[in-house]
């Protein structure tokens, strides 16, 4: 039976990039080294990590546009105090959108670091909503917003305009639709969520705005330190650049961000339209802000839980319960995800109506 991986992270990849890199475990490009035991000076890596970066810029449309690209590790989280060890100097105050549990701890990290703004927040109504109508300070040093909110089921559809450094969190959404890369200044995101498997951070970093916080910065977390050093400061994650390197391939062959978001689109209003159309379900986010990559809804009767359950599990669907803070159900649609699992998923919506008429 096929398995319909609709998991949060770490996340669904494309078959044909498990299977390289299954391969790759065994014999690398008939080296004879796996991609476990090759040093990561080699040249053989090197050329995989160069490949990487160079795909990344490609893809979001800023080769030569003064931006390096960072393969780090930490996760995500290691980035919302790294962001403000480089960028903000003591005598300065960053602005800060509060828009679900990540940015809460951006925010929470940052405020070690110097004067932080909440600039608006979501949090009273549960981070169900977007916020939106906010002035960002221009004295601040940087605006640092979540794109994508994986535990609520939101997602930023349009960017403020402001004169100063943009900083975004794009764990969960990047490369899942077109935008204007070069409106950020920093983005940043763990892999595990849309990009590849977990132990990787990507980093795409304009070099102009580092170097001006005045603050004495460990090396293992200065910006400037892992660019001189080409992401190789200190040993990277080998198999997870070289598999994220796959899933970059992939992309590009599959016809680049711009076909995959007609397709994330597609699988996104499948699944709403049965949220919205089957009484027994109920979405939680403000329609306007719902994520294309995360879609939360409840079921309105808690006693069909166990019902639903068994239905999923026998048409293989995985990975679809809420976060454990909000509960309910979360099924991730990130770029790998085929239309024919949310199929699978709407039928299984559908055989519980049945059930129950």
């Amino acid at each position: 039976m096929k398995i319909h991986n609709f998991s949060a992270g770490p996340c669904i990849l494309p078959q044909e990039v498990f299977e390289k890199a299954a391969q790759a475990v065994l014999n690398l490009d008939n080296s004879g080294l796996s991609i476990l035991e090759i040093s990561h000076r080699s040249d053989a890596f090197i050329a995989i990590l160069e490949e990487a970066k160079a795909l990344v810029l490609e893809l979001m449309n800023l080769e030569n546009q003064g931006y390096e690209v960072l393969f780090l590790q930490g996760g995500a989280s290691m980035e919302f105090l790294r962001v403000p060890y480089n960028l903000l100097a003591q005598n300065q105050k960053a602005a800060y959108l509060d828009s679900g549990l990540w940015a809460a701890n951006a925010i929470k990290e940052a405020k070690s670091f110097g004067e932080v703004e909440i600039i608006a927040s979501s949090k009273d109504e549960n981070y169900n909503f977007i916020p939106k109508n906010y002035k960002i300070p221009e004295d601040a040093a940087y605006f640092h917003c979540t794109s994508n909110n994986t535990i609520y089921g939101t997602q930023m559809k349009n960017f403020p305009e402001t004169n100063i450094p943009v900083v975004c969190d794009m764990s969960s959404d990047i490369f899942s639709k077109a935008i204007d890369y070069s409106y950020f200044d920093l983005i940043y995101a763990g892999a595990q969520k849309n990009m590849g498997p977990a132990g990787v951070t990507l980093i795409v970093i304009k070099k102009d705005i580092l170097r001006k916080s005045g603050r004495k910065i460990p090396s293992i977390l200065d910006y400037q330190k892992h660019i001189d050093a080409k992401s190789m400061f200190n040993t990277p994650n080998v198999f997870a650049i070289y598999t994220s390197l796959l899933n970059l391939r992939w992309l590009k062959k599959s016809g680049g961000i711009s076909k995959l978001q007609e397709k994330n689109e597609a699988k996104a209003n499948l699944l709403y339209t049965e949220i919205d159309r089957n009484p027994l379900f109920e979405g939680t986010a403000n329609a306007e802000d719902r994520s294309m990559m995360n879609a939360t809804f409840v079921l309105k009767d808690s006693r069909l839980t166990n019902k639903f359950a068994q239905i999923c599990e026998s048409k293989g669907i995985s990975g679809i319960l809420g976060h454990r803070t909000v509960g309910g159900y979360r099924a991730s649609l990130y770029n790998a995800l085929q239309l024919e699992s949310v199929h699978v998923l709407v039928n299984a919506m559908q055989e519980l109506e049945k059930y129950t008429n």
